[in-house]
Order: C-alpha cells, then structure tokens, then sequence
C-alpha cells in the first residue's frame, strides 16, 4: 500500500461517517436517545443535556465501510472488527438503558467490567491461536520484540481493559475523544504502513476517517455525543490494531492523553481515600480539572489536540 491509497480510506471513512451522523441526529432526537449530565459534573455541562447520544453507531458504520469499500481483509480483520463492535454492543447497551430509564446510571459497574473481561479474554486467546509469533510484544527504546509466553494472556486483558475505559474517560469534552482518536488512529495507519500490514493500514485510516466524519458534528458546541457506544468502540479498535500490529507498549505514548485521563482518576480516588476526603485535582478526569480552573473548553480539546500530535510523532519515529 502507498500513502494516498490511505487518504482515500480515510476519505470514505469520513464521508461516511458524516453522512450517516448527520441522517441519524433527527431519529436520535425523535426517539429521545439524548445526553444526561451527571449532577456531581461541572455546572457548565447541565446545557449539555438533551444533546443526542449513541453517535458512535455513525463512526462504526463508517469504519467498516471504509475497510469494505477497500476490500483488503484477512483474519486479523476479522478480529479486530469483532472486539470493535463486541464493545461498542457494550457501550450501546449501557447507553440504551441511560436513555431508557432517564437516568445517568446505565450498567452498573460490575457488570459492564464483567462483560468486557469476557470480550477481552475472547480476544487474547483468539490471537494467540490465530497469529504467528502472537506472543511477541515490541518494547520501545531497546528496539526489541520480547516473547511474553504464558504472561501475554493476561497482559492482553490488561491491556484491553485499560485502554478502552481510558478511552471512556477521556470522552468527557466537545470533540476531545474523536479527534485524539483521529489522530491516534491515524498514526498506527501509518505504523501499520510501515510495517507493511495492509489491514491494520486500512483499518486504522477508516478509524481515523470515521473519526474526522463524526467530529464533524461533534466540535463544539456538539450536534451529538458518541457515548460509551462510541468511545469503548474507538478503545476496542485501537488496542486491537496495537495487539495485532505487537505495539500494545507504543499506546502510552501515543495515546498519552489517555494515560493522563485515567490516572488522574485513579490519583484522585486513591488521594481522596487515604487523606480522608481531601482532592489533589479539582475534578477529575483531567480535564475538567482544567475547566474548573477557568479554562475554556475549546483551548482544553485544542492543547489536547497539540499533546497527542506531538507524542504521536515521537510514538512513530520510535516504532519504525
């Protein structure tokens, strides 16, 4: 494959993913599958509610239709296609019943964890039984593929769990989780070009195009939201590619802001259990620490933006 073979993707991707976004936001209104804020959230995201939800379906149709339209598929297609929407069914589900009962709540916590253990372990054990050398994992800076043997199972779950409910958490802003994807999936279409992978290449350029196509609608102030439809989705597809391509350790540098997202959760749950109700953030995930500290959301999403495309670079110059 060449570069502008991947632009065209990428173009379907977005036209698609446009298009369809733009049909679905009156049905989604119609049928009032619409956003509800979280009371203990930022005051400034109550104007928010009643933006229609589960946009993620517009960015999963236009990914797919990307990797269709091009034709070049294999089995590692196959499988990351299937733990993309295996999450995204997640996500739909927890959004359907947000949207069902009017309430925030959607699954409860055990049992979205539960599910997506299940699709994770599905995950790891279908590669290590369908890929060659499905146990080498590249580590950054020794330049080295290791051989993580009985240790790559669990470390795959891992991996996937932690990656998309980072993912999650960072779809907290207008526009912020789907151009860090477009931009994150759009570097490991390049990784995967480099390394010669045509499906992973057109997987990740659809990904980065449906991204562009749904964003599009979701810049502020947002037409719709992707919800957890979209967001555990985007995680799915991501840390699919990266396990398939052998660059799980390349996404937190790539996926910095990510990292960033979820331990700023974990800082603030630990340091506030342990210091007996004291907050190192004022809010967390990061950054609505940012927007209680007076900054608009526009700049948050656009440094956002600058951060990922800046360790991005670095995250590709160190993989090939």
């Amino acid at each position: 494959m060449y570069l502008p073979q991947v632009i065209i993707i990428f173009t379907i991707g977005a036209i698609s993913a446009g298009l369809l976004t733009a049909v679905i936001i009156p049905y989604i209104k119609h049928r009032q599958f619409s956003q509800f804020v979280r009371k203990a959230g930022p005051k400034s995201h109550f104007k928010k509610e009643g933006t229609p939800t589960m946009g993620g379906i517009a960015i999963l149709c236009g990914m797919i239709m990307g990797i269709l339209l091009d034709g070049r598929m294999g089995p590692s297609t196959y499988l990351l296609i299937s733990i993309t929407l295996a999450y995204g069914i997640i996500g739909f589900i927890d959004d359907y019943n947000k949207a069902i009962k009017k309430n925030n709540l959607g699954l409860r916590a055990w049992q979205k964890l539960l599910l997506q253990t299940i699709v994770a372990t599905i995950f790891a054990f279908s590669i290590v039984n369908g890929m060659k050398d499905a146990t080498l994992v590249y580590v950054p800076f020794i330049n080295e593929y290791i051989d993580f043997g009985s240790m790559f199972i669990p470390f795959v779950i891992f991996v996937v769990l932690a990656v998309t409910n980072s993912v999650n958490l960072t779809d907290g802003l207008d526009g912020l989780a789907s151009g860090v994807t477009l931009i994150v999936a759009f570097t490991f279409a390049l990784i995967a070009l480099k390394l010669g992978n045509d499906n992973m290449t057109v997987a990740m350029a659809a990904l980065a195009g449906a991204c562009g196509g749904f964003l599009v609608h979701n810049k502020y102030p947002a037409k719709i939201f992707m919800g957890d439809t979209g967001s555990l989705a985007l995680g799915g597809a991501l840390v699919g590619a990266a396990v398939v391509l052998k660059m799980e350790l390349i996404i937190p540098i790539i996926g910095l802001i990510y990292v960033l997202e979820a331990l700023s959760v974990i800082i603030q749950v630990a340091y506030f259990k342990v210091s007996g109700g004291r907050r190192i953030f004022k809010m967390a995930p990061l950054h609505h620490h940012f927007e209680l500290g007076g900054m608009g959301e526009q700049k948050i999403v656009l440094m956002f933006y600058i951060v990922t495309i800046i360790v991005s670079v670095l995250g590709y110059l160190i993989a090939v």
